[in-house]
């Protein structure tokens, strides 16, 4: 992994990001782990491999997608459900008519992002998810329902009510206790995956720093990063999830097993992560997850066709190669002090290309015909 660490050391020296980890494993096996740079420029605190991120959008495909996949499994929801039929205040509006799987797809029509924490900060926080929902309903529709595809936030957030709505706790309550404690990546494990509940103490847990932020006053270090996440407390359905890169490892590891119908336990049905890791016929996306698109992808040009995985604007990504059964985690603190840095885009290609290089010295490019 010569070529791969060398890039890493490059990235550090012009300043792509403060610091990163960057975990590869294949077939199960870790093939490299290693820790890059600074966890926090202002205190000069090292990273290390044990350091938590703020994964950022990863929550989506981590959290509310798997908590999603659950209720589906335990027959308490399908794809097809409607908004309307589970969200009351939704019922009689064209938003009600917006089914999870153009949630999941990004199909719904929703605006991408709106900064709702201008206004929701005024309030206080228990009624701040009532005033959301009114802000909800009075945002117009990019586009019709299953029209376009659309990245949203606003959609996330909605399937993270659907969860909770359903089964009367909160998603982090739920992730825990039916995905995260069974790996052994809970909240109080070594390599857990957590919310950070901004109304309880603050966790002693060694965190990469992110932005300073203007209108907080402060530096967020362990205090999620996205706005309108923070506003509703630190738990959502589109950010607000933590975490270290081995316990997103033992997580996607799982996924992959799940895949592979070999999982370490009944947890996941290998027909269901089939149908979520299935791209999409009109767009490059899959159910809750990215694959790569046909040009620009940021997993390069060397992982398959079959491949899913998401990034966080933290600097925090993802990808599995389903058919050669490689995870790359890579996890940066890339916004930290500020979020103008993006030179991490046209870092990430590179970084994934080399490093398929380096486990498989054969391996073809993908071609267009491939994502056809």
């Amino acid at each position: 992994m010569k070529s791969v660490d060398t890039l890493m050391r490059e990235a550090l020296l012009r300043h792509v990001f403060p610091g990163g980890v960057l975990l590869i494993a294949k077939e199960g096996l870790i093939q490299f782990f290693k820790a890059y740079g600074y966890a926090n420029l202002f205190s000069k605190e090292k990273m290390t491999i044990e350091t938590v991120f703020d994964l950022a959008s990863l929550t989506k495909p981590l959290a509310t997608t798997l908590a999603i996949i659950k209720l589906i499994q335990k027959s308490m929801i399908s794809l097809e459900l409607k908004l309307g039929s589970v969200l009351p205040r939704f019922a009689k509006t064209k938003k009600g008519q917006i089914t999870i799987r153009h949630l999941l797809y990004h199909h719904s029509g929703l605006p991408a992002y709106r900064p709702f924490y201008l206004q929701l900060r005024k309030i206080p926080l228990k009624m701040r998810k009532d005033a959301l929902m009114d802000l909800f309903l009075k945002e117009p529709m990019v586009y019709p329902t299953g029209k376009n595809v659309l990245y949203s936030d606003l959609g996330f957030i909605a399937l993270g009510w659907v969860v909770e709505d359903i089964i009367k706790q909160r998603l982090d309550h739920f992730a825990t206790k039916e995905i995260y404690r069974f790996l052994g990546i809970g909240p109080d494990d070594k390599n857990g995956l957590f919310f950070v509940d901004l109304q309880e103490k603050p966790s002693k847990k060694r965190f990469a720093a992110t932005e300073f932020c203007q209108w907080r006053n402060f530096l967020l270090n362990g205090v999620v990063h996205d706005e309108n996440a923070y506003v509703l407390g630190g738990i959502a359905g589109h950010a607000g999830l933590f975490g270290t890169a081995g316990g997103v490892n033992i997580l996607l590891s799982e996924l992959l097993s799940a895949f592979n119908g070999c999982p370490s336990m009944p947890m996941f049905e290998k027909d269901r992560i089939h149908q979520f890791f299935q791209i999409d016929k009109n767009s490059d996306r899959a159910l809750g997850f990215d694959t790569p698109s046909v040009s620009g992808a940021s997993c390069g040009n060397y992982f398959s066709k079959r491949s899913v995985g998401h990034l966080g604007f933290t600097g925090t990504s993802f990808w599995i190669d389903l058919d050669r059964s490689i995870i790359v985690i890579f996890l940066t603190n890339r916004i930290h002090p500020l979020r103008e840095n993006i030179k991490i885009k046209s870092f990430r290609p590179r970084l994934h290309d080399a490093i398929i290089k380096e486990l498989n010295r054969n391996a073809e490019p993908r071609t267009t015909a491939d994502l056809s």
